[in-house]
């Protein structure tokens, strides 16, 4: 043999060498590929405390997120469960140059951007000075245009309909992406597509107690059977009047000073006082942005709560007669001030912050029954084994006195929503409103609300929310103590005054 032929064997052998170890390089590379992308735990983070507010989050997006890319493209996907284009027709607040809308955050979890929701979807919303007018968003107002139940509706019928499937919903997301990798294409999509659709249809079941029930309508929500379904109450067993919870969502300002009153004790924190830490409602309330107790981002939701402490509602925004408010001053300080506070930023008041029997408020007692001694029972045993521990849930038998700050931006009125305007609700209760329009962010700047009496705009419908269907009521609050007595003209100075809340 030649001194320069080829050494063949030598060859043959290098080559099975690199095929026997091409696979475990193969894996040692999509290995490190894959605990780069799907062990990684990454929120959008923002320093501005209103970015983070709005924007920031909770840590829902770990065991409730949706797919980034799902939610953007179901809308287009199941168009027909939407009352117009886009989950802007459900009250949500796009602002320019934003992809999602106030309220909802992202996170990078199990390998995808994901994204729920946080405290400014219940807590925000917008202000306008007539019909065409740009929207201003506040933060920290009811979010009085957000249809939840809505919300809840779309994503259970688009999932339990045809198209919930990855032969449509992976060309839109390839469409409004770009594009996508063969991995996300045929295999983390398909996969993530079946799981929401398993789940969604697992709480559509679960909450199927809630769509039996007339439409809550726009800004309100029914918190505590959400909480016994996750205490797994047997809801389609419990007793009819537990079922009818839906409330008003709340304003959150300038929570220090509901942290006491000014007998040094606490306030009773929600619509029927059943908790006096903040501490404890705040992280009750995260339960509805998707979090648990393993799950909670308590850095993030910290930095809400500090900022809750101090901050305040924005001014009234218009003209004041000064002679009349200053006249509603002391008409408002002898018929509302014991209950309510001195003003918009005096919290003094002997009852203020103190439950008032169900039986002398009068107001609809649905919610309050919707509340229950086992319920607290349970709620009891959240974060077992935490520092955290709830310890201070209970049953009561009335409605908290709540202070009045930001009054002006907090329509429609009473637990339930069932009063359009504060004008409205110094009158006895056979004068107030059956119906009226909920959802519109015009202020009627006179009774003291937001315009009530329109049923649509060019791009807009309106919820007309009927105060005879059960758990609407807008009885209560009423009487010579409560001020409905009073002469017109007094009526009207008292909501002058409270302009300036």
């Amino acid at each position: 043999m030649s001194a320069d032929a080829p050494d063949t064997p030598n060859k043959t052998h290098g080559l099975l060498r690199t095929l026997l170890w091409l696979p475990w390089v193969l894996a040692l590379v999509f290995g490190i590929y894959a605990l780069g992308r799907f062990t990684a735990d990454i929120p959008v983070a923002y320093q501005a405390i209103d970015m983070h507010f709005k924007y920031g989050s909770t840590g829902g997006e770990r065991e409730s997120g949706f797919p980034y890319w799902i939610w953007k493209v179901l809308p287009k996907v199941c168009p027909e469960h939407l009352p117009g284009d886009g989950y802007q027709s459900l009250g949500f607040i796009f602002e320019p140059g934003r992809d999602l809308p106030v309220g909802v955050s992202k996170r990078q979890h199990l390998g995808i951007d994901r994204v729920f929701l946080n405290c400014a979807v219940c807590h925000a919303s917008t202000v306008r000075d007539a019909p065409g007018a740009a929207p201003k968003v506040v933060l920290g107002m009811p979010a009085h245009r957000l249809d939840i139940k809505g919300f809840e509706s779309f994503f259970f019928n688009c999932a339990a309909g045809p198209k919930f499937r990855t032969e449509y919903i992976v060309p839109e997301i390839e469409a409004a992406a770009g594009g996508l990798s063969p991995i996300d294409r045929y295999l983390v999509y398909p996969v993530a597509i079946s799981l929401m659709r398993e789940r969604l249809l697992m709480l559509k079941d679960r909450f199927s107690f809630a769509f039996e029930q007339p439409d809550w309508g726009p800004g309100r929500v029914d918190t505590f059977n959400s909480a016994k379904v996750l205490f797994n109450f047997p809801m389609h067993k419990l007793p009819k009047k537990e079922l009818l919870g839906a409330s008003d969502f709340p304003s959150i300002w300038l929570q220090a000073p509901r942290m006491k009153r000014d007998d040094g004790h606490r306030m009773e924190l929600h619509w029927d006082g059943n908790n006096t830490h903040t501490e404890e409602r705040n992280k009750s309330a995260a339960f509805g942005t998707g979090t648990t107790p393993p799950t909670i981002d308590l850095k993030a939701i910290g930095r809400v709560e500090d900022w809750l402490l101090t901050v305040e509602p924005p001014p009234w925004p218009y003209r004041i007669d000064d002679a009349r408010a200053e006249r509603g001053k002391a008409l408002y300080g002898e018929y509302c001030a014991a209950c309510h506070g001195q003003s918009g930023r005096d919290f003094s008041g002997k009852y203020v912050g103190h439950v008032t029997p169900i039986a002398q408020i009068a107001t609809d007692r649905a919610r309050l029954d919707s509340y229950t001694y086992t319920l607290a029972v349970n709620q009891g045993t959240l974060y077992a084994g935490y520092p955290h521990r709830f310890a201070n849930f209970r049953k009561t038998y009335g409605y908290a006195n709540m202070p009045l700050d930001g009054i002006w931006l907090r329509s429609p009125y009473l637990h339930n929503g069932s009063v359009p305007t504060l004008r409205d609700l110094l009158e006895p209760a056979w004068k107030r409103p059956t119906t009226f329009y909920r959802g519109n962010d015009i202020i009627d700047r006179d009774k003291l609300g937001f315009v009530s009496d329109v049923a649509d705009e060019p791009d807009r419908r309106f919820f007309l929310f009927d105060t005879r269907l059960p758990g609407n009521g807008n009885g209560g609050h009423e009487g010579a103590a409560y001020g409905t007595e009073l002469a017109d003209a007094d009526k009207d100075a008292i909501v002058e005054y409270m302009k300036t809340f």
